[in-house]
């Protein structure tokens, strides 16, 4: 199973966290895996890209684990439009979730 979990203060994220694997398919076929990391890589990269900040990313060598944290130190409009890409993240994560959710859970603390 793929535990996400969004770390949050004053209800704006400052980190998420994946782990596991979903392990709805064979290895190169499974589709839950596949569309949870596209949806999160592709928030990470835009994040970076469109933000032009740098973001404290983990990765576990054998994939199965992301840590990603915002800076503190953000001007309020980067902070704005990097919130805005995660929540999507967020959303489109939940929206898979629904489908599957015997391979993938979302909480927040």
């Amino acid at each position: 199973m793929i535990k996400v979990t969004v770390f949050r203060d004053n209800n704006q994220i400052k980190a998420f966290e994946l782990s596991g694997h979903a392990e709805s398919g064979p290895y190169g076929y499974d589709l839950v895996c596949a569309g949870v990391s596209a949806v999160s890589f592709g928030a990470v990269n835009a994040v970076l890209t469109l933000c032009e900040t740098d973001l404290e990313i983990e990765q576990g060598s054998t994939g199965g684990y992301l840590h990603v944290t915002l800076p503190d130190a953000l001007d309020n409009k980067v902070m704005e439009k990097a919130q805005t890409l995660f929540e999507g993240m967020i959303i489109s994560l939940e929206t898979i979730e629904r489908e599957y959710d015997q391979f993938i859970t979302i909480e927040s603390k």
